[in-house]
């Protein structure tokens, strides 16, 4: 039960929060944290017990929850179905770490703690559930619910125009969610569950008995026309949405299906539609103008785990969903992904460039580095894969420790400016110390995490057969700004003579010991992963394998 108490201990911690009567705001931090800390060690639990030898999932809890007979259309079947493999495990881990650093962050709220704990636990459960569910049907709810709380957080809580932040975030995410919803509706009726199939058609009487040969000749009676469309049992599980085997022979959107939509077979506007949905939130440009707005105006802990945790949904949707599902988009269109992947990283660079807010830096920065994601998935390699996993790890802490960074000065000054300071490092060497840290990590510095993630994702878009050389070369440019930026910024605020803009300059203490608890264990991870990248390829690299010769695209 592992999984199931990651997701189900922060929701019941948030419900907690919501029915305690206010007289006990005293409580809710450490409801919390206690209920982050314990998801980060049970993340480390799963962690110590996965089997790095072996490819398939892991840890799986499956129950029947919703099953409806629909006559001729078949059988209805939603099952409450989680596990973990090589791709998700590391983001499981990364999530319960940047929470409980969120949580470390919001210590200093005053303001509506009530609300603020329950939503924040809320989104905490959700996010798990996101890289946990393996029923298309429960990722979709969890992905949903993600909108809520994070509305909220950035509308109640959030800079001077929170209300644009929140809404332009929500309609966004909506949109893609709703193309999701589209393509999620046509899988469901384009499979069928072989498993639940063979029970229903009286081939089997025990679901223990399956084995693949059973799978095997209930796939061959799907083709040929043998089966009672009305024992077919339609299903969301991804296992059998990724095996073409399972898919209706005259259904929309079977491999070989020949409809043609807007001029496009319907499986490829099907791939196109899923991949915008998560571009959305990875994000992709063009599609990334929610993103600075949104870690301008949110509060600190939330553009933690916002550039923390929730930009790697839309890479885990990539390998989970998008490619996995329309392995033949993938293929087809591999160029023009690996294009848009470059293109976010240059143009996320240079604009990170001629920022002066730091936390809209380093929203930028963000778009550039994830552009790196999609530029290994699209290589269809298995160093650009597992290079593209690494950089959301590695990004995840990076990410959090540099919008921690971002809210220091902004806690004592309320002021993001970064022509605002000059010689930090006088009043303020711990800062300046740890500052220097998350910035040569994230503009790739080697020992770092940050290296790592991007040489692999070059490595692998270079060697690969699908993309054209010159796209590497191109992409290799957003090393080149990262370092412009990062460098730049570091010499204006934190070097030369003491200067501020602010006449209160006594503000200007060092660390506090809370926020050293919090900065420091980010930057020992990010040298431990960079140091020793096998903490996570060791994960991954066993599902990779398997991944690409399951699709044969490698």
């Amino acid at each position: 039960m592992i999984l199931s108490l990651l997701i189900f201990i922060p929701l019941l911690g948030s419900l907690l929060v919501a029915i305690l009567p206010k007289s006990q705001v005293a409580r809710f931090r450490w409801i919390a944290l206690a209920a982050t800390l314990a998801d980060l060690v049970l993340a480390f639990v799963a962690y110590a017990g996965f089997d790095q030898s072996l490819a398939g999932y892991q840890l799986l809890e499956q129950a029947d929850w919703i099953t409806l007979p629909l006559g001729n259309l078949g059988i209805a079947s939603i099952d409450y179905l989680v596990g973990v493999d090589g791709i998700s495990l590391p983001l499981v881990v990364l999530s319960a770490v940047v929470m409980v650093i969120g949580v470390g962050s919001s210590w200093t709220m005053i303001h509506r703690l009530k609300a603020y704990y329950s939503l924040y636990l809320l989104l905490t459960g959700t996010i798990m559930g996101c890289f946990l569910a393996l029923d298309f049907f429960l990722f979709f709810l969890f992905f949903e619910f993600m909108l809520l709380p994070m509305y909220f957080l950035i509308g109640l809580w959030g800079g001077p125009r929170r209300e644009y932040a929140s809404i332009k975030f929500f309609l966004y995410t909506l949109l893609g969610s709703l193309l999701i919803l589209l393509v999620m509706i046509g899988l469901y009726l384009s499979v069928m569950d072989p498993v639940s199939t063979a029970l229903a058609a009286g081939f089997i009487t025990d679901p223990l008995a399956v084995s693949d040969e059973v799978i095997r000749i209930m796939q061959a009676h799907l083709q040929q026309g043998q089966l009672n469309p009305a024992q077919i049992v339609h299903t969301f599980d991804m296992r059998y949405l990724a095996d073409g085997g399972n898919y209706l022979p005259n259904a929309f959107l079977h491999p070989a299906a020949e409809p043609i939509v807007f001029g496009l077979p319907a499986r490829m506007l099907a791939f196109w539609a899923i991949f915008i949905g998560f571009a959305i939130k990875l994000p992709i440009v063009p599609l990334h103008t929610w993103l600075p707005d949104a870690h301008v105006e949110a509060p600190t802990p939330v553009s933690v785990v916002l550039a923390g945790v929730l930009l790697k949904i839309g890479g885990y949707g990539f390998l989970r969903i998008v490619w996995s599902f329309f392995p033949d988009g993938g293929a087809e269109y591999a160029t023009s992904l690996a294009a848009l992947g470059t293109l976010s990283i240059v143009y996320g660079g240079l604009n990170a460039l001629a920022q002066n807010d730091v936390k809209k830096m380093i929203a930028y920065s963000s778009v550039s580095h994830m552009g790196f994601v999609l530029l290994g998935v699209a290589s269809l390699t298995a160093e650009g894969i597992n290079g593209a996993i690494y950089q959301m790890v590695s990004h995840g802490v990076l990410s959090s420790m540099l919008f921690l960074i971002a809210g220091v000065v902004y806690d004592r000054t309320h002021d993001r400016r970064i022509d605002s300071y000059r010689g930090l490092m006088q009043p303020m060497p711990q800062y300046t110390t740890l500052t220097a840290v998350a910035f040569f990590g994230s503009l790739g510095l080697p020992g770092f995490s940050g290296f790592v993630g991007e040489l692999f994702t070059l490595m692998g878009s270079f060697q690969s057969a699908w993309l054209p050389g010159w796209l590497t070369a191109v992409a290799t440019t957003g090393i080149l700004l990262a370092a412009a930026y990062f460098l730049w910024t570091l010499q204006r605020m934190f070097f030369g003579p003491f200067w501020s803009r602010h006449e209160a300059t006594s503000v200007l203490t060092d660390l506090t010991a809370r926020e050293k608890l919090l900065l420091v264990p980010l930057g020992i991870m990010a040298l431990v992963l960079g140091l020793f990248p096998n903490l996570v390829f060791n994960l991954s690299s066993a599902t990779v394998a398997q991944w690409l010769t399951k699709f044969a695209v490698e």
